[in-house]
Protein backbone atom coordinates (compact mmCIF):
# COMPACT_ATOMS: atom_id res chain seq x y z
CA UNK A 1 0.00 0.00 0.00
CA UNK A 2 1.02 3.36 -0.60
CA UNK A 3 1.28 7.05 1.96
CA UNK A 4 0.71 9.93 1.62
CA UNK A 5 2.93 12.87 2.92
CA UNK A 6 0.36 15.88 3.75
CA UNK A 7 2.46 19.02 4.35
CA UNK A 8 1.36 23.02 6.02
CA UNK A 9 3.53 25.17 4.39
CA UNK A 10 1.96 28.70 5.40
CA UNK A 11 3.29 30.05 8.96
CA UNK A 12 1.12 30.09 12.02
CA UNK A 13 -1.64 33.49 11.55
CA UNK A 14 -1.54 35.98 14.58
CA UNK A 15 -5.17 34.41 15.62
CA UNK A 16 -5.36 30.90 13.94
CA UNK A 17 -8.76 29.07 14.09
CA UNK A 18 -9.08 25.62 14.97
CA UNK A 19 -9.44 22.62 12.12
CA UNK A 20 -11.35 19.74 13.28
CA UNK A 21 -10.10 17.24 11.30
CA UNK A 22 -6.88 18.29 11.30
CA UNK A 23 -6.68 17.96 15.26
CA UNK A 24 -8.43 14.77 15.24
CA UNK A 25 -5.69 12.99 12.92
CA UNK A 26 -2.88 14.44 14.84
CA UNK A 27 -4.67 13.42 17.88
CA UNK A 28 -4.29 9.88 17.03
CA UNK A 29 -1.37 10.06 15.38
CA UNK A 30 1.48 8.54 16.60
CA UNK A 31 4.93 10.40 18.58
CA UNK A 32 5.80 13.47 16.35
CA UNK A 33 9.59 13.04 14.52
CA UNK A 34 11.77 15.65 13.97
CA UNK A 35 12.21 16.76 10.36
CA UNK A 36 15.32 18.76 8.90
CA UNK A 37 14.53 18.73 5.52
CA UNK A 38 11.25 18.06 4.62
CA UNK A 39 11.40 17.65 1.02
CA UNK A 40 13.63 14.54 1.13
CA UNK A 41 11.21 13.47 3.36
CA UNK A 42 8.28 13.81 1.53
CA UNK A 43 10.59 12.96 -2.14
CA UNK A 44 10.80 8.94 -0.62
CA UNK A 45 6.97 8.78 -0.76
CA UNK A 46 6.95 9.32 -4.40
CA UNK A 47 10.44 8.12 -5.42
CA UNK A 48 12.12 4.50 -5.48
CA UNK A 49 13.96 3.39 -2.45
CA UNK A 50 16.95 3.68 -4.39
CA UNK A 51 16.96 6.98 -5.75
CA UNK A 52 18.53 10.32 -4.05
CA UNK A 53 16.60 13.37 -3.91
CA UNK A 54 18.38 16.21 -6.10
CA UNK A 55 18.90 19.50 -4.53
CA UNK A 56 16.07 21.81 -4.42
CA UNK A 57 17.68 24.54 -6.85
CA UNK A 58 19.21 22.28 -9.60
CA UNK A 59 15.62 20.38 -9.77
CA UNK A 60 13.87 23.61 -9.98
CA UNK A 61 16.17 25.37 -12.51
CA UNK A 62 16.45 22.09 -14.83
CA UNK A 63 12.78 22.00 -14.52
CA UNK A 64 12.00 25.83 -15.48
CA UNK A 65 14.50 25.89 -17.82
CA UNK A 66 16.44 22.43 -18.81
CA UNK A 67 20.89 21.56 -19.10
CA UNK A 68 22.51 24.89 -18.05
CA UNK A 69 26.11 25.77 -18.43
CA UNK A 70 27.67 25.62 -14.88
CA UNK A 71 28.81 22.88 -12.19
CA UNK A 72 26.58 23.95 -8.75
CA UNK A 73 23.34 26.02 -8.45
CA UNK A 74 21.57 26.94 -5.41
CA UNK A 75 18.41 29.92 -5.48
CA UNK A 76 18.67 33.59 -4.51
CA UNK A 77 15.97 34.35 -3.03
CA UNK A 78 15.13 37.78 -2.90
CA UNK A 79 14.68 39.11 1.20
CA UNK A 80 13.51 41.85 2.97
CA UNK A 81 15.81 42.66 6.08
CA UNK A 82 15.73 44.19 9.04
CA UNK A 83 18.29 46.11 10.90
CA UNK A 84 18.19 46.15 14.97
CA UNK A 85 20.58 47.11 17.38
CA UNK A 86 22.86 44.29 17.14
CA UNK A 87 21.70 41.87 14.47
CA UNK A 88 20.01 41.97 11.57
CA UNK A 89 16.37 39.92 11.19
CA UNK A 90 14.06 38.33 8.14
CA UNK A 91 11.55 40.24 8.42
CA UNK A 92 7.86 37.97 9.35
CA UNK A 93 7.26 38.71 5.45
CA UNK A 94 10.10 39.23 4.40
CA UNK A 95 10.39 36.42 1.03
CA UNK A 96 9.31 38.40 -1.55
CA UNK A 97 8.26 37.69 -4.73
CA UNK A 98 9.48 38.91 -8.14
CA UNK A 99 7.66 39.08 -11.79
CA UNK A 100 9.37 36.89 -14.58
CA UNK A 101 10.15 40.48 -16.24
CA UNK A 102 11.33 41.92 -12.87
CA UNK A 103 13.66 38.98 -12.14
CA UNK A 104 15.13 38.74 -15.92
CA UNK A 105 16.07 42.07 -15.41
CA UNK A 106 17.88 41.87 -12.09
CA UNK A 107 19.75 38.55 -13.63
CA UNK A 108 21.06 40.85 -16.46
CA UNK A 109 21.78 43.60 -14.04
CA UNK A 110 23.76 41.15 -11.83
CA UNK A 111 25.50 39.32 -14.76
CA UNK A 112 27.31 42.93 -16.10
CA UNK A 113 28.36 43.47 -12.61
CA UNK A 114 29.99 39.93 -11.96
CA UNK A 115 30.48 39.60 -15.43
CA UNK A 116 33.44 37.05 -15.71
CA UNK A 117 33.63 36.11 -12.26
CA UNK A 118 32.50 32.27 -12.78
CA UNK A 119 29.17 33.90 -11.27
CA UNK A 120 26.49 33.91 -13.24
CA UNK A 121 22.41 34.92 -12.29
CA UNK A 122 19.40 32.95 -14.01
CA UNK A 123 16.08 33.77 -13.66
CA UNK A 124 13.37 31.43 -14.21
CA UNK A 125 10.16 31.58 -15.98
CA UNK A 126 8.05 31.30 -12.63
CA UNK A 127 10.10 34.66 -11.66
CA UNK A 128 12.95 32.71 -9.28
CA UNK A 129 16.72 33.62 -9.22
CA UNK A 130 19.06 31.24 -9.77
CA UNK A 131 22.44 31.60 -8.94
CA UNK A 132 25.27 29.29 -11.12
CA UNK A 133 28.69 28.56 -10.31
CA UNK A 134 31.82 27.31 -12.63
CA UNK A 135 32.82 24.82 -9.99
CA UNK A 136 31.78 22.74 -6.74
CA UNK A 137 30.98 24.47 -3.37
CA UNK A 138 31.30 22.32 -0.40
CA UNK A 139 28.11 24.36 2.10
CA UNK A 140 24.92 23.53 3.72
CA UNK A 141 22.52 26.14 3.83
CA UNK A 142 19.30 26.67 5.12
CA UNK A 143 15.72 27.45 3.27
CA UNK A 144 14.57 31.26 4.50
CA UNK A 145 11.47 29.97 5.35
CA UNK A 146 13.20 28.08 8.09
CA UNK A 147 13.99 32.17 9.16
CA UNK A 148 10.84 34.19 8.74
CA UNK A 149 10.87 36.86 12.14
CA UNK A 150 14.49 35.17 13.26
CA UNK A 151 17.87 36.67 13.14
CA UNK A 152 19.69 35.48 10.44
CA UNK A 153 23.86 35.19 11.59
CA UNK A 154 22.95 31.69 13.06
CA UNK A 155 21.27 30.23 9.55
CA UNK A 156 23.86 31.67 7.75
CA UNK A 157 25.51 29.07 4.88
CA UNK A 158 28.58 27.04 6.84
CA UNK A 159 30.99 24.16 5.44
CA UNK A 160 34.43 24.43 3.92
CA UNK A 161 33.08 27.06 0.87
CA UNK A 162 31.07 29.06 3.35
CA UNK A 163 33.29 32.15 3.35
CA UNK A 164 32.66 32.61 -0.41
CA UNK A 165 29.34 32.30 -0.03
CA UNK A 166 28.67 34.28 2.84
CA UNK A 167 31.05 37.12 0.83
CA UNK A 168 28.78 36.91 -2.21
CA UNK A 169 25.61 37.55 0.11
CA UNK A 170 27.43 40.49 1.97
CA UNK A 171 28.55 41.89 -2.20
CA UNK A 172 24.92 41.66 -2.99
CA UNK A 173 23.30 43.63 -0.23
CA UNK A 174 25.80 46.66 -1.05
CA UNK A 175 24.82 46.34 -4.66
CA UNK A 176 21.22 45.92 -4.06
CA UNK A 177 21.60 49.07 -1.44
CA UNK A 178 22.76 51.27 -4.97
CA UNK A 179 20.48 49.39 -7.06
CA UNK A 180 17.13 50.05 -4.88
CA UNK A 181 17.74 53.94 -5.34
CA UNK A 182 17.17 53.17 -8.48
CA UNK A 183 14.57 50.53 -8.94
CA UNK A 184 11.27 52.67 -7.60
CA UNK A 185 10.26 49.23 -5.19
CA UNK A 186 9.67 52.26 -2.26
CA UNK A 187 7.67 54.80 -4.52
CA UNK A 188 5.20 52.12 -5.18
CA UNK A 189 4.82 50.68 -1.60
CA UNK A 190 6.93 47.63 -2.17
CA UNK A 191 9.44 46.19 0.26
CA UNK A 192 12.89 46.78 -0.64
CA UNK A 193 15.15 44.05 -1.76
CA UNK A 194 17.83 44.04 0.98
CA UNK A 195 19.63 40.94 -0.35
CA UNK A 196 19.22 37.56 -2.20
CA UNK A 197 19.45 34.59 0.38
CA UNK A 198 21.11 31.52 -1.35
CA UNK A 199 20.63 28.08 -0.50
CA UNK A 200 19.05 24.49 -1.43
CA UNK A 201 21.88 24.37 -3.60
CA UNK A 202 23.77 21.14 -5.81
CA UNK A 203 25.10 19.99 -8.62
CA UNK A 204 23.66 21.22 -11.70
CA UNK A 205 21.53 18.28 -13.15
CA UNK A 206 21.26 16.74 -16.81
CA UNK A 207 17.99 14.61 -15.98
CA UNK A 208 15.26 14.83 -13.34
CA UNK A 209 14.81 11.66 -11.23
CA UNK A 210 11.96 9.32 -12.43
CA UNK A 211 9.63 9.19 -9.88
CA UNK A 212 6.26 6.48 -9.28
CA UNK A 213 4.49 8.85 -7.50
CA UNK A 214 2.32 12.27 -7.73
CA UNK A 215 2.33 15.39 -6.26
CA UNK A 216 0.11 18.25 -5.60
CA UNK A 217 0.17 21.61 -4.55
CA UNK A 218 2.07 25.32 -4.55
CA UNK A 219 5.70 24.24 -4.14
CA UNK A 220 8.28 24.50 -6.57
CA UNK A 221 10.47 21.50 -6.24
CA UNK A 222 7.58 19.11 -6.69
CA UNK A 223 6.16 21.07 -9.54
CA UNK A 224 9.39 20.75 -10.89
CA UNK A 225 9.31 17.13 -9.75
CA UNK A 226 6.55 16.33 -11.78
CA UNK A 227 7.68 18.49 -15.26
CA UNK A 228 7.82 15.80 -17.65
CA UNK A 229 9.69 13.27 -18.67
CA UNK A 230 9.14 12.27 -14.61
CA UNK A 231 6.97 9.41 -15.06
CA UNK A 232 4.23 10.45 -12.63
CA UNK A 233 0.49 8.94 -12.11
CA UNK A 234 -2.38 11.72 -12.32
CA UNK A 235 -2.49 13.32 -8.89
CA UNK A 236 -5.52 11.98 -7.80
CA UNK A 237 -7.07 11.84 -4.43
CA UNK A 238 -8.10 8.30 -5.25
CA UNK A 239 -5.23 7.06 -6.74
CA UNK A 240 -3.89 4.69 -4.20
CA UNK A 241 -1.57 2.46 -6.26
CA UNK A 242 1.39 5.04 -5.88
CA UNK A 243 2.25 7.71 -3.07
CA UNK A 244 1.38 11.48 -3.12
CA UNK A 245 2.82 14.13 -1.55
CA UNK A 246 0.27 17.38 -1.00
CA UNK A 247 1.83 21.20 -0.09
CA UNK A 248 -0.73 23.19 1.40
CA UNK A 249 0.08 26.72 1.32
CA UNK A 250 -3.05 27.42 3.36
CA UNK A 251 -3.08 28.03 7.41
CA UNK A 252 -5.61 25.55 8.53
CA UNK A 253 -9.21 26.62 9.49
CA UNK A 254 -8.54 29.68 6.50
CA UNK A 255 -11.19 30.05 3.85
CA UNK A 256 -8.26 28.66 1.56
CA UNK A 257 -7.74 25.59 3.91
CA UNK A 258 -11.84 24.62 3.31
CA UNK A 259 -11.09 23.81 -0.27
CA UNK A 260 -7.41 22.12 0.67
CA UNK A 261 -9.41 19.51 3.77
CA UNK A 262 -12.10 18.55 0.77
CA UNK A 263 -9.79 17.82 -2.25
CA UNK A 264 -7.23 16.10 -0.35
CA UNK A 265 -7.32 15.65 3.49
CA UNK A 266 -10.25 14.40 3.62
CA UNK A 267 -10.09 11.62 1.10
CA UNK A 268 -7.18 10.54 2.81
CA UNK A 269 -8.43 10.22 6.19
CA UNK A 270 -11.41 7.96 4.43
CA UNK A 271 -8.45 5.98 2.63
CA UNK A 272 -6.67 5.19 5.69
CA UNK A 273 -9.32 4.10 7.60
CA UNK A 274 -10.52 2.01 4.57
CA UNK A 275 -7.14 0.27 4.59
CA UNK A 276 -6.00 1.65 1.39
CA UNK A 277 -3.33 3.72 2.70
CA UNK A 278 -0.90 2.34 4.84
CA UNK A 279 0.34 5.64 6.40
CA UNK A 280 -0.82 9.56 6.59
CA UNK A 281 2.35 11.85 7.13
CA UNK A 282 1.45 15.37 8.41
CA UNK A 283 4.37 17.61 8.44
CA UNK A 284 4.65 21.30 9.39
CA UNK A 285 7.74 23.59 10.72
CA UNK A 286 10.37 20.43 12.01
CA UNK A 287 7.62 18.26 13.11
CA UNK A 288 6.00 15.58 11.35
CA UNK A 289 3.14 13.43 12.58
CA UNK A 290 2.46 9.67 11.18
CA UNK A 291 -1.20 8.24 11.69
CA UNK A 292 -1.64 4.79 10.48
CA UNK A 293 -4.94 2.42 10.37
CA UNK A 294 -4.73 1.44 13.60
CA UNK A 295 -3.98 4.86 15.29
CA UNK A 296 -6.74 6.14 13.19
CA UNK A 297 -9.15 4.18 15.77
CA UNK A 298 -7.80 5.89 18.68
CA UNK A 299 -10.96 7.95 19.14
CA UNK A 300 -10.44 8.29 22.79
CA UNK A 301 -7.63 10.62 22.16
CA UNK A 302 -8.74 14.51 22.59
CA UNK A 303 -8.36 16.93 19.95
CA UNK A 304 -6.58 20.58 20.99
CA UNK A 305 -5.48 22.93 19.05
CA UNK A 306 -3.39 21.96 16.25
CA UNK A 307 -0.56 24.90 16.40
CA UNK A 308 0.19 23.18 19.61
CA UNK A 309 1.35 19.88 17.87
CA UNK A 310 3.74 22.11 16.04
CA UNK A 311 5.02 24.50 18.19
Amino acid sequence: MSSRYFRINARLPLEPSRSALLEQLLARAGACSPVSDWRADAFRVIAPADTTPPAVAPACLFAQTGPVDGTWVCLATPVHYVAEMADVRLSGDGILSLSAADAAQLAADFNRVWNDSGIRLAAGRSGHLFCIFDRTLDVATRDPEQILDRHIEAYLPVGPDAPRLRRLMSELEMWLFERNEKSGRAGVGLPRISGLWLWGGGAALHSLPRVRGWAAGDEMYFEALSHPPSDLSSNSPGDTSVGGVIVAAAAPGSAEWDDIESRWLKPAAAQLRAGRLSRLDISAGERCFSVTRQAARRFWRRSRPWWEFFA
